[in-house]
């Protein structure tokens, strides 16, 4: 069993490591100290990115979203892994039923995969975003005859 430990550690040890190249060796961002700028193109998100550059690659970063905010059928290009940090948003991936996921929550998707999200009425919604390429937000196309 400890062996298992020792594996587990140092492969994410390595993993890291290999992630971290070249970076800072230590990132620390306080909550007063975060920037938080005006998402282009969605009217009342906002986004503060506390490592790397959502321009050009992988970065990580706070996306907030106003309590009742709902993005339609979408997209990013990148794998992202997101924590909720507070509020409670629904993730809907496309052809599945949704999922509401409060403060502590988890969930991941890989480039392409088409889904909405909503931030449930009552309060803000603020998520953490480990993005492992540049950021955007690809609409899906809608549907012929759609209204």
């Amino acid at each position: 069993m400890k062996r298992i430990g020792v594996v587990v550690a140092l492969s994410v040890g390595l993993s890291f490591g290999a992630y971290a190249k070249g970076k800072p060796s230590v990132v620390m961002v306080a909550a007063s100290e975060l920037k938080w700028v005006d998402q282009p193109g969605t009217p009342g998100v906002q986004v503060a990115v506390v490592e790397g550059d959502a321009a050009k690659g992988a970065h990580h970063a706070f996306h907030k979203f106003p309590g009742g905010f709902s993005a339609p059928l979408h997209h990013h290009t990148s794998d992202h892994y997101v924590s909720v940090v507070s509020g409670s948003v629904t993730i809907t991936p496309e052809g599945t039923p949704g999922k509401t996921l409060g403060a502590g929550s988890f969930f991941e998707f890989h480039g392409g995969m088409k889904h909405t999200t909503t931030c449930e009425a009552g309060a803000d919604c603020i998520l953490l975003i480990d993005c492992r390429g540049k950021w955007d937000v690809v609409m899906a196309e809608a549907k012929k005859g759609a209204k």
